[in-house]
This record gives C-alpha cells, structure tokens and sequence, in this order.
C-alpha cells in the first residue's frame, strides 16, 4: 500500500510537458500543449470554421467550457456538415488528436471496440477501434450519425462515458486514471489506464423532425447537449466574400433565411398535413454563394431557370406538395427575382445551364487537368481549370454530332451544362429523378457516360443493393492464401486514390446507409482499416504512407436513382447536403418522337406511340406506379425497333399491352387503360393462327400467321445456336420428349424468339400457375438448341448466392462460379425462375447486368461488356436473361419486384391457352377421348377462369388443372366425371360458393355430376353411406310431426317414430321417411321409404308439419332479431358478392401477414452461419450468424400502425329514382362486401375502417362507426338504412362536403396511412360540381389516399378520369361496383 502511494506521490513530481501557447476563448484560458501524433490532428485546415465569428466563437466556447470540466458533449445539429467541422475546429484549436466513428445501420460491437485478424502463421491478433485508440491515446473521438445507429448498439459505450471503464475482447480492462494508479503494476498487468485528455464529441440529428432512431436514456445522460442553431450555421459554413455581393445572391440569402425561421414557427397543423415550405439544407447558402461568385447571373431568369436553381439548392422540393412551391414562388416575386417555373421541368427545350449559361469547349491540359468554358447569358466567355482523367476526351464541340451514337438535344446539352457547373466548383453530383412516377427518359446512364467521355475520365461503376452495409462500401474482406484475413479497398476508395469518376448507381436503395459517405463526399476523408485513413491534405513535412494517404485531386463521384423508391423514402436533407443536385429532366415529346424515328419504325406508329404514352403517363400516379409498369421511353423504343424490324407485328394494342401487363391489371386500371386506347384510336385485333414452328439448315421455322386482320404475314427465321461456341453447353440444351403445339404457345415461342434472338432483349414472364411458362421457354431453347442454366430462388436468396457459391477449405475461402456468372462467360440462356418469391433488393440485381451488361461482384470482380481491366468478366453477346414469375398482386402475393427492374427487360404476359388452342392440344393429349368432351371441359374451364376475373371465385383454375384431369380420364375411363373432379376440386370443399359455382358452370356444359365437393367426396368414402329402398314393416300410421329422442349412443333406428335422426320412418326428425317437419342426418345408411307411401300424407300432417318448420325457422331468425324477408334479403347480397368477399379477404389477411413477415436478421451470436460473415468466423468473431426474426422499419418509419379507411356511400334521392338500373343494389351488395370482409379478419385491429353516407340533406350519415361490432342483423339494418334515406331524402348533393369532411375526420387519427373512398351518382352539371372542386377536396391533405367511384349520371362525365388520374373512376355498368371498390381499395393498402 505504501509502495503504491509512493509511486503516486514521484508520478506527481515529474514536471509537466511545457506548453506551447495559450488559448483565449472568452473569459477562459487553456494551455495547448504538443502532440505525440501529429498525423492525427485534424487536415482540413481549408475547411475549418473561422472563430472569430461570434456563432462558431460561442459553440466553441461551450466545447471548451466542457472540456475542461472532463465532460463529454452532444451536438444537435440538422444534418450537414456543420458540427463535424465545428468539432474538428475545436481539436484544432486546442491540438487535440481525434479519432473518428461515422455510424450506420450496420455498426456493430467489432466497430467499438476490437476486431481480429489471422496473421500469417494463424496467429489471432486482436486491432483496436478508433474509440478504443482514443481512449488508450487520450484522443478526441467524435461519433457522428448517432441517430443512425441501433438503440442496442451505443449502450456498448455506456462504461466508457461514465466511469472510463471498457472490458476488451483481447482480456485487458481500460480503468479510470485514478483508479489505475492506485494499482500495484509491477511486471505484466491485464489493465490499461483510460487517458485523462480522452473525450467524447457525438453528433446526432434531433429526432424528431429528422428521421433516426431515438436516443438511448442511460447513453443520452451522459453527455452534455448543444443545439446548434440551423440559422447560425446555416450563415457560418460559406465562405467569407470579398467585396460587396451581388443584388441577386443577397436576395436569395434573404428568402432561404426567412425559409428557415419560418419553417421553426410551424404550428401542429401544418406538422400534420405536411404542406409546410421546408427549410433549405445547410449548405444551400454555401452552394448558392458559390455557384453566384463563379457564374455571375443575368439581371432577369426566366421562371425556368429559377426553377432549376431552386431545385439544385433545395431537392426536396422535388417530392413536396405543391402549395409549399407556391408559397416560395410568391417569396421570389416578392424580392423582385420573378415567379418560379414548374419544378416538374418538363418540356424545356433549352440548352442553357444554371444561371442561363452554356458549355463552350472543353480542352486538356494534362493528365488530370482540363479548361472548360462556358458562353454567359450577356454574351462574355468564363473559363475555369478543372479536374479531368488521364484518357482521350470526346471533343467538345462535337465536330459531327450525326455521328454519335445519341443525340445531344437542347434539354440534353442544358444537363450537361449543369453537370459541368457542378464540376468547376468542385461538388461530387446527385442526377435526382424527377418526381412524376412515369415519364419519358432522362437521359440518366447517357449523360454520366458522356460527361465522363468528356473529360477523359476512367469511369468506375458501383451498383447498389439494399445488403450493402456501411464498412462495405469503404473496404472489404479478404483471405490470403496461406489463410491470413485482411482488408481491401472497395471499389469507391480505389476510385478516390486513383482519381476515377465513380457512379453510385441506385443510391437510393441503401437508404439512411448512404449517410455513412458524408465525410468522403464533403471533406475527402475516411477512416479505412487498422488505422489506416484518407486525409484531405498532408501537412507541411508529412508524406504518404501506409496509414495515410490523399484522396486523388481529380477523384469525383456522381450518384443517379434506380427510381424504385419514391423520393420522399431516400432524397432527405442528409442526401442533398451531401451532393450538388442537378434535378433530371425528360426528354419533351419531339425529342422523343426523333429517337423512335431512328429506328425506321413508320411516322404514323410513332405518332400513336407517343399520343398513347402521354395520356398514360399523365394518368399514373405515385401509389399505382410501385405496382404497374412505367411506360418509359426505352419500352416505346422496343415497340418501335419490333414494327421497323416485322411491319406485318403492327398491332399496337398488343404490343402496349404486353409492356404494361395489361392483362394483370386491377380492374380499375384496366378500364383506363380501355379508354385510352379508345381516346387514340387503338383497336383491338382478332388474334393470327400460328401454325406449329420447324427446325430447318437456316434456323428455326415459324410459317406465315393466318387470320381476317392480318395482312402481309411473312414466316419468320430465327438462327439456330452454333454449338462450337459452347461444346462444354450441348448437355445443358433442354430435351423434352411432347410438346403439344398450339396457336398461342407457337405465337409467344415466337414473339420470345424474336425479342431476345433479333433484338437482343433480355426476357421477363409473367402468368398464372401452370399456363407452361418454363415448357415454352425449355421447348423454344430445345428448338434453337441453346444451352441454359437454372436458378430458382426462394425468400431466403441472398445477392452473394447469386454470384457464387462459397466453400471452405483448409482455412481459406474459395468461391465457385453461379449458373449465373457460367451463363455470362459462355452465351447461355439463364432461366431465373420464381422471381417473385426472392426479396426486392436480390432481383434487383439483374437491373444493371440487363441494362448495361454490369455487376459488382462481392470478391471484386467485375461483370463488364467489354474487358477494362485485368479480372473482368466479360459478357458473352449471347447472354440473355429469362425471369419467371407469377402474375403480380392477388391470390400469389410476391414481391413487387418489377419495379426494381425498370424498363431493362421485355415483359411478356403468359395466359392460358384460348379454347381451340386449349382443345387442340387437348386432343393431341388424349386422342382416346371424344371431342365433344373435350370442347365441354374447355368451355367449362374458360368460365371458371372467366368467374375468376369476375371476382365470383378465388383461384385461377389454370391450364395445368385441365391437363391432369384429362390425363386421369384418359388412363382410368372407368372413373366417373366426378371421381376425376375431385383431383381438382377437392381443394375447395369448405368453399360453397366455389363449389356452386362450378355445379352450375357443369350443368351449363352439359357435363352431368352428381355430387360435388364434401358430397362428392363422403361418396367415395371408404365407409360409403348407401342410399336404399326401403319397404317398412308393421304400424305406418301417422299423429302428428315431432322431434323425437336423441339416442345417446347414435345407433341407426330404421322405420319407427321414436328417435330423432332415423331414416325411413314417420313424425319424426330425420331422413328417407314421411311426416316429420325437419330434416336431420346423423350419419347412418338411409333407407327410403317408397314415393306412394311418402305421398300418402294427411293434409292436416303436411300443414303441422309446415307450421313447425316454420316456426323453427323463426326461433333461429329470432336468435339472430331478423324476420324471414329480411333474412332472405340479406342472404340475396351476400350471395351476390360472394366471391368479391372471399378474395378481398385474402388480400388483406396476407398483408396483415406480411407485415409481421420475418427475415433474415444478421450479426447474430447464435442460428445459421451467415455466408457473408464467413471470415469473420475465422477470425472467432461471435455475431457471425442468422436467423429469422421480424423486420424493423426504416429508419425515421414509424412503428405499424393501423391503416385508417373511410368509405362514402351516396344514399340520395336519385339512388332510389333510378334504382331499375341496379346502382342502389349494387352498392348495397358493395357495403355488404366491406361489413363481411373486415368481420371476418384475424387482425382486426390492423384497420380502423367505418362507412358514412352522403344525400340531399346531409353530408355525413353514420352508417357503421370505427370499432362497431357487427351482428348478422346489424349488417342488415346498414343496407336497410341505406334504402330507406334513399326513400325519404330531398334531392340535392353533398358529394364535395362529404368528401372534405371525411378526409379531415380520417386525417386525425394516429394511422400509419389514410384512406377515403367515395361512391356518387351526382349530375355534376346540374350541381355545379366542377373538376376543380373535386381536386380541392380530394387533395385536401397530401397525406389522405383519396378515390372517387362515379356511376349514373356520374359515369357519364368524361373528364372524370382525366383530372383525378387514378384517383376518379365512370363505372357505367353498376354490377361492376363491388369489383372496381375491391379493385381501389387492395390497390390502396397494398402500397
């Protein structure tokens, strides 16, 4: 004890290291001492904070305040790089070394504390982490993004903020200073002393407004907080201006500041509905300063180039409501700068930049330096020096612009401009999408392609998918051969050091991860592995090395959308504070009409083409868009290419069929998609026969089509595949032994053949269970002999088992090639079946390989078109991808997984056969049977299929069903028509309505069955119950109708009156006999007394017999509080929706399901071995498993909340008027559907749902509450209710009031989404009702999903659907309601 104290007292003795200056910051002095470390100090001494001015100078203040009392501090600042920079500044002020942790999603302990590696040797050596260093070092760690960062994961840190305290895996103990030395440490000591100097700087976005994950309570009080005004930093980032600025920069700042103080005086209301004008980023005043200083503007913009300033200054305008644009339109004429343009920047033919200037020339100067000039709007030449790539430039001016292989338009030359600016003043590039779920192409891949061509740039491209974690954006693992486990750089980071244009492609499928790249993007600098980092600049008389280097000066990245996720899900104020955003324009409609006509496609086709995309375009909105097809221009080029290529294939109702799935369309969108095609006189032709394909020497054979419209037909060669390309491929061409040819398949064989033989499409196939998508794939690579491999994936596919399969062998890692990376190396044909089952971000993979032959592979390497580098995998030119799939939406339920895709692949729709090609392959199956019942099974399967649509049965009898029930009559003719249903039906024998239905299809055909569904199968029991005459013995006298005893035992009792539940016998309840006034079976053989003697009943019996039923009937109708005609009413509209009820049903069932779907959670200590985290098994890292667990929401998602929907029945006057045309019933049968389906829910509270009616005397009739709980007979006084207002109601309409009261009342509840959906008959005309009025109170509240079913007298107005795009409906045929309101409402929650 005394030697412990001893050597406390001498470590006091020794004399403190002399300062070397003093700090003064306010009314506090700090000694500054020298570092030990100097490569850790901070290098972006160009990027620091200027302390003089008095908001940084109060920041640091308090920092220093702090650091003094040995406290650690929490800086809340909106996103931006402000307080990472404040940080660093105060590090620099008092030369402090820092360690930095950029946080993510992904972060885990290994990240906090210790990793391990294998040395060579297989020796396991345990490296700190950066926090780890600093607290051993007496370091500054600074921990940004802590809103990022899982709850579970910060609490990790909690020791080391309050007590200096952390236990490390390598089993040392960092332990308080004074703690430690009251140690005795002689010798070797497990025990570290945590530095006096090492503190803590977090920064963290508050939570809310901005999205994260909330602060822990343990972690949260151990810091000290300080809110950073956005105001002050807002101000404090740009550089201070020499001389006065400019009238037209000193306006702008003046509107983004009111912008912010503004956006912080917002009141609850405005938070709830979302139409508040946001604050622009923090660093839109720097860029704007910048961009002004370097480009001085004209006196006067015109609102165009207002706009696409504004939007390069402020993204998020893109995605928000349009009266927050509005408002700051209003602001900007306010400061005399003019009004704001459109920021949908569509139809701007302009090949200006920002600020009204143009791309000049671009010259080189050296390797990585070019000069790049642009023409201002007064007619002067600006010329800046620029980083550029070491490669030949594409000279600018285009010397020959014919002769490019695209076409540089006005609107394309303005983008490029733009890029260019962005460039001089040294930003990395955000190409945002524009804000229309479909339009015309932006040019996106072309303009970084060509803008990289420009300036001589190696041109590095990264695909992103949603698997991608932080760490592996910045580096990634490797084994070396002798088994030692290291880092290497990813992709990105070579790209930094060697001075490439790297392209983040589909930045918006990683979400918050992104965040993780703000330091890279905004300082050039990273921390790497082992210490190793990137630094902005070296300092005077440091050199690079190992643990230090520079990101190269000419290093800049540009990061485009995959447009898969709406913006308002990823563009945040992280993003635009991140990158200069240049917002994307598509093309106008003449320049588009230019690029189809290239192909040589006819005038006339191109003309339709385009009128048809307009309206389609203009139709769609953002909730149909992540379900239906995009009509982008790449899918009107493939229509075009097809018709210039085959004039006879001109059939465009067809051909804009097959690209958007019409045939899988809700109901509602395929009625707008009618009218459309009516509005451009696109008619629907009488399908061609196609008679059966031949190989011959040339190639496959298809022969002329035949049919009344098809003219010019022309057989059509498809070449063969050369099998000396691919010897090693022959024994993977498919064999098939049958094939039945028919019309439809031989015509899909060919339009397959022709797409991605001819015109090098790759392929996606959607249809139904067993409509033969892979028989008419397999059959068609049999027929051109081409070799195909085969992956069919499943919910648990990852990416990397796409690419490779993992093996391990003596401690090293090896990967063998996929199907897939052997099908691009070689030409095959790759056969993705089940594409819909995997997870979106899997399938979206194939984006990239279709549309630019690229993918990023795990172990390094690159899929690549042509070799660019040593390692590429070049891909084959007769490589083509087949994805199958089942049709999207109910009863399959996949994934939306097309909308990851784009527009890279050709979509074709796989149904069933029509009824002669189904008969004629029929009949080539089973040529035993007659024709005439394989024409009745045809046309009975047709009506199934038919009811299917029509929503009267739930499951799409398929071409697969026909086909084994042919085949079992074929081999057993002895087996009745019944006996082979069953193979069938048998699946639906607890669903009577099926069951009906299918009994009265059969006996429509004339195919006679005597039983069907439970009936039919207790027939066939084993213990078969017969059905005998029966003659009875003895007393046959009849007294009076009776129940009769229950036999306790259940013994069959024949011929008597005693029991209840007896055949053949008199009075009492049971079967086969005579008098009894109820029917009652209990299982026995029933024995049938004669017909004469069944007859010969006294009238007095019959009528007791009568009045006791009767009198049953209303003790059970009773019990429910209903009479005979009510029940019987009510049973009418149920039948009547039946299958409707049964389908919706499903629908919502499974999404309640689906939310509460488990996936794979990884870096778990315990479940399956995660592939992905072999190595760091290796190294005996503990969280290097899966397992299945519930999926956490996004970050800044909220938890799951009910879905609030209210629906709006019209219950005026006319309803009852006009009911002959059934739209009174129609709509009572459509509330019955919504009462039934919702009672029948397992999770009812996954809906909060309530129905209200509207008339001529009020605008909101309670109908059913929110939470009412329904009886049989309370559903049926709602439906009498409706009718009766209809009766006594005065004429009048409150559609628009009922309507804007619904969506207030809906807006106020806690849901995590809203839904209003409205039925009228108004005359709108007669009311004054305009399409401006019904805009106003549908888009009352962004948030509230609203829709608008018009029938009567509604349905007749034409402008409905044009000015509420799928959002109005005219439903002219009433019966249709209940379907269309389905339609809306699984179209609505399903999002």
């Amino acid at each position: 004890m005394a030697h412990r104290r001893l050597k406390h007292l001498l470590h006091g003795l020794v004399p403190a290291q002399p300062p070397i200056g003093v700090l003064h910051l306010g009314d506090i002095s700090h000694h500054v001492y020298s570092t030990a470390e100097p490569s850790r100090l901070p290098h972006t001494d160009d990027l620091l904070l200027d302390p003089r001015d008095p908001f940084n100078l109060d920041n640091l203040h308090f920092m220093l305040q702090k650091y003094l009392l040995g406290q650690d501090v929490f800086l809340l600042s909106q996103p931006g790089p402000y307080a990472r920079r404040l940080a660093l500044t105060f590090c620099r002020l008092i030369n402090a070394e820092y360690e930095f942790v950029a946080l993510h999603r992904d972060v885990g302990e290994t990240e906090l504390k210790q990793g391990r590696e294998i040395r060579s040797g297989g020796n396991l050596v345990y490296t700190d982490s950066a926090a780890v260093r600093a607290v051993k070092h007496g370091r500054v760690l600074i921990l940004e993004g802590v809103e990022k960062a899982e709850r579970g994961i910060m609490p990790v840190l909690n020791n080391l903020l309050e007590n200096r305290e952390m236990n490390l895996d390598d089993g040392t103990h960092i332990v308080h200073p004074h703690r430690y030395s009251l140690l005795d440490n002689e010798g070797p000591s497990a025990f570290i002393p945590a530095h006096k100097d090492f503190r803590v700087i977090a920064i963290a976005a508050p939570v809310p407004p901005y999205p994260g994950y909330p602060l822990d309570p343990p972690f949260r009080s151990r810091f000290q907080a300080r809110f950073v005004d956005p105001l002050g930093s807002l101000l404090a980032l740009p550089q201070p201006a020499h001389g006065p600025q400019s009238p037209f920069f000193e306006k702008l700042r003046e509107i983004i500041m009111s912008t912010q103080i503004a956006s912080e005086s917002r009141n609850t209301l405005d938070a709830v509905a979302k139409s508040t004008l946001p604050a622009f980023p923090q660093t839109s005043l720097a860029k704007a300063h910048a961009l002004v200083s370097a480009f001085p503007p004209p006196e006067r913009l015109s609102p165009d180039q207002l706009a696409r300033l504004v939007l390069s200054l402020h993204p998020a305008l893109i995605h928000s409501p349009f009266v927050a644009w509005a408002m700051l339109s209003h602001q900007f004429e306010d400061a005399g700068l003019g009004e704001l343009g459109s920021p949908n920047l569509s139809g701007i033919e302009d090949d200006a930049g920002l600020l009204g200037y143009r791309l000049a020339h671009v010259e080189k100067v050296d390797d990585h330096t070019a000069h790049v000039s642009f023409d201002s709007p007064t007619g002067a030449t600006a010329t800046f020096t620029v980083a550029a790539g070491p490669h030949a430039y594409l000279h600018f001016p285009f010397a020959h612009p014919e002769m490019l292989d695209f076409v540089p338009s006005a609107r394309f030359m303005g983008l490029l401009t733009s890029l260019f600016q962005a460039h001089v003043l040294g930003w990395d590039i955000s190409y945002v999408p524009p804000a229309l779920p479909s339009t015309a192409s932006c040019s996106t891949s072309l303009l970084v392609r060509t803008f990289s061509a420009m300036l001589g740039y190696e041109l590095e491209d990264v695909h992103m998918y949603k698997e991608l974690g932080g760490r592996e954006l910045i580096m990634r693992r490797k084994v070396e051969d002798g088994g030692a486990t290291s880092w290497e750089p990813s992709p990105l980071i070579e790209g930094a050091w060697q001075g490439r244009l790297v392209h983040l492609s589909g930045m918006d499928v990683i979400g918050s991860t992104a965040g993780s790249l703000a330091r890279l993007v905004q300082d050039r600098e990273v921390e790497l592995w082992e210490k190793k980092r990137i630094v902005r600049r070296l300092a005077d008389g440091e050199e690079s090395s190992a643990d230090l280097s520079v990101a190269h000066r000419a290093f800049r990245v540009i990061s485009t959308a995959s447009k898969s996720i709406p913006l308002k899900d990823w563009l945040s104020d992280e993003h635009a504070n991140m990158f200069f955003t240049v917002a994307a324009q598509p093309m106008s409609q003449a320049e588009e009409a230019h690029i189809l006509l290239q192909t040589g496609c006819r005038a006339s086709v191109v003309e339709t083409l385009l009128k048809f995309a307009d309206k389609y375009r203009s139709g769609m909105t953002s909730d149909a868009v992540q379900k239906n097809r995009k009509l982008g221009t790449r899918s009107l080029l493939r229509i075009a290419r097809r018709v210039a290529k085959f004039p006879e294939d001109d059939d465009l109702h067809t051909l804009l069929s097959r690209a958007l799935l019409a045939e899988f369309l809700p109901a509602t969108e395929t009625m707008n998609l009618q009218n459309i095609f009516e509005e451009c006189g696109i008619q629907r032709r009488t399908p061609p026969f196609n008679p059966p394909p031949e190989v011959r020497d040339e190639g496959l054979y298809f022969p002329p089509r035949t049919g009344p419209q098809t003219r010019d037909a022309r057989a059509t060669v498809i070449p063969r595949f050369d099998t000396a390309s691919d010897p090693v491929g022959v024994s993977h061409v498919p064999h098939m032994d049958h094939f039945y040819d028919n019309s439809l398949q031989t015509g899909l064989m060919r339009d397959l053949a022709i797409d991605f033989e001819i015109l090098g499409e790759h392929l996606v196939l959607l249809g139904n269970q067993g409509v033969g998508k892979n028989k008419v794939v397999d059959r068609l690579c049999q027929l051109l002999g081409r070799p195909r491999e085969y992956i069919q994936l499943h919910r648990d596919t990852t990416v990397n088992q796409l690419m490779f399969q993992t093996v391990l062998e003596n401690g090293v890692i090896k990967y063998t090639d996929s199907p897939l990376l052997r099908a691009i190396s070689h030409g095959r044909v790759i056969i993705i079946d089940e594409a819909d089952k995997a997870a979106e971000h899997v399938v979206a993979i194939f984006r990239s390989l279709a549309g630019h032959g690229q993918l990023t592979l795990a172990d390094g390497r690159r899929v690549r078109e042509t070799k660019e580098r040593e390692g590429d995998i070049v891909v084959h030119p007769k490589f083509r991808l087949i994805l199958l799939a089942n049709r999207p939406g109910y009863p399959f339920l996949g994934n939306h997984f097309l909308q990851v895709l784009g527009d890279n692949f050709c979509c074709h729709a796989v149904t069933n056969p029509d009824m002669a090609s189904e008969r004629k392959l029929l009949s080539q199956l089973a040529p035993q049977l007659s024709e005439d019942l394989i024409l009745r099974l045809v046309a009975a399967f047709q009506d199934l299929r038919r009811a299917y649509e029509g929503g009267t049965v739930t499951y799409p009898y398929s071409l697969r069903e026909l086909l084994n029930l042919v085949r079992h009559m074929q081999a057993y003719p002895g087996d009745s028509l019944e006996v082979a249903l069953r193979n069938v039906f048998d699946f639906d024998v607890y669903k009577p309505e099926t069951i009906a239905k299918l009994a009265d299809i059969l006996d429509h055909h004339g195919l006679v069955v005597k039983k069907l569904g439970i009936e039919a199968a207790r027939e066939a029991a084993k213990k078969k119950v017969l059905d005998v005459k029966f003659e009875p013995k003895g007393d046959t006298s009849l007294s009076e109708p009776k129940y009769g005893k229950d036999d306790p035992d259940n013994q069959a009792h024949t011929g008597g009156n005693t029991w209840a539940g007896g055949t053949g016998g008199r009075d009492t309840a049971g079967l086969g006999g005579r008098g009894g006034y109820m029917r009652l079976f209990k299982g026995h053989d029933i024995k049938q007394i004669p017909d004469a003697l069944k007859n010969d009943v006294p009238d007095h019996v019959k009528e007791r017999a009568r009045e006791m039923a009767r009198q049953e009937l209303a003790r059970r109708l009773e019990e429910l509080n209903m009479s005979a005609g009510e029940a019987k009413g009510y049973g009418a509209l149920f039948t009547a929706v039946e299958g409707h009820i049964a389908q919706l049903h499903d629908l919502l069932e499974h999404l309640a399901a689906r939310e509460e779907e488990r996936i794979w959670v990884k870096r778990q200590t315990d479940g399956e071995l995660d592939d992905s985290r072999l190595t760091e098994g290796l190294t005996g890292e503990a969280t290097v498993y899966k397992r299945r667990g519930m999926a956490k929401p996004e970050m800044g998602r909220p938890q799951l909340k009910p879905k609030r929907i209210r629906f709006l029945f019209d219950v005026s006057a006319s309803m009852y008027r006009f009911q002959y045309d059934g739209r009174l019933k129609r709509s009572m049968e459509t509330a019955v559907m919504l009462m039934e389906t919702f009672d029948r829910l397992t999770r009812k509270e996954k809906y909060v749902w309530d129905i209200y009616g509207h008339s001529g005397d009020s605008a909101s009739i309670p109908l059913v509450e929110a939470d009412q709980q329904l009886e049989i007979k309370d559903r049926w006084k709602v439906v009498d209710k409706m009718e009766m207002i209809t009766q006594y109601t005065f004429a009048g309409d409150y559609t628009l009031d009922a309507i804007d009261k619904a969506v207030g009342e809906v807006a106020k509840f806690d849901a995590d989404d809203w839904f209003v959906i409205a039925i009228t008959d108004a005359n709108f005309a007669r009311y004054g009702i305009t399409a401006e009025d019904l805009q106003r109170v549908m888009n009352r509240n962004p948030k509230v999903h609203t829709a608008l079913i018009c029938i009567g007298e509604g349905a007749e107005v034409a402008w409905i659907p044009k000015n509420l795009p799928g959002r109005g409906y005219r439903v002219a045929n009433t019966a249709d309601i209940p379907a269309v309101l389905r339609s809306i409402l699984s179209t609505m929650v399903d999002n």
